[in-house]
């Protein structure tokens, strides 16, 4: 079950559902050249399997006056506290993903604000605040020329 094998035509179905989550199962069959209940059915299958997760949209938080993106290198006093750090950075709305590393260090964590003055508000006052927090080094992202789901 774990190591399900996808065909063409789940490969096919991804990638549709990947440039639009809310295209119509009857669209996506037309493009794969098969019935519209054979498209409900392997999606139900993907689904069951745990290879796709949801639906989702993406939002230009730019457009919504969120013109800053952080990648914040965190150390932490010790290795034991990493639940409890994530426990408090998700009540945090600026931590928009973290990812537990190996290397340097222990967490990083995708911020975005408004512009410097929330990103240092949001540094000093909430994540400086953290005791298990031991030092932390922020790489501001001038630009993403790169983000895309992964190609199947």
């Amino acid at each position: 079950m774990n190591n399900y094998q996808i065909d063409s035509l789940d490969r096919r179905i991804i990638e549709e559902l990947q440039k639009d989550a809310r295209k119509p199962f009857l669209d996506i069959a037309r493009k794969c050249q098969v019935a519209g209940g054979t498209i409900h059915q392997r999606i139900e299958k993907l689904r069951e399997r745990g290879i796709i997760t949801g639906s989702k949209i993406t939002i230009n938080h730019k457009k919504l006056g969120y013109g800053v993106e952080v990648l914040l290198g965190i150390h932490l006093v010790n290795a034991k506290v990493v639940s409890k750090v994530v426990k408090k950075l998700e009540k945090f709305p600026e931590v928009v993903q973290s990812l537990y590393t190996t290397g340097n260090y222990a967490l990083f964590v995708k911020i975005v604000t408004k512009d410097i003055d929330h990103f240092h508000n949001f540094l000093v006052k909430k994540l400086q605040a953290i005791e298990e927090i031991r030092s932390t080094e922020s790489f501001i992202c001038l630009e993403t020329p790169i983000d895309r789901e992964l190609q199947v």
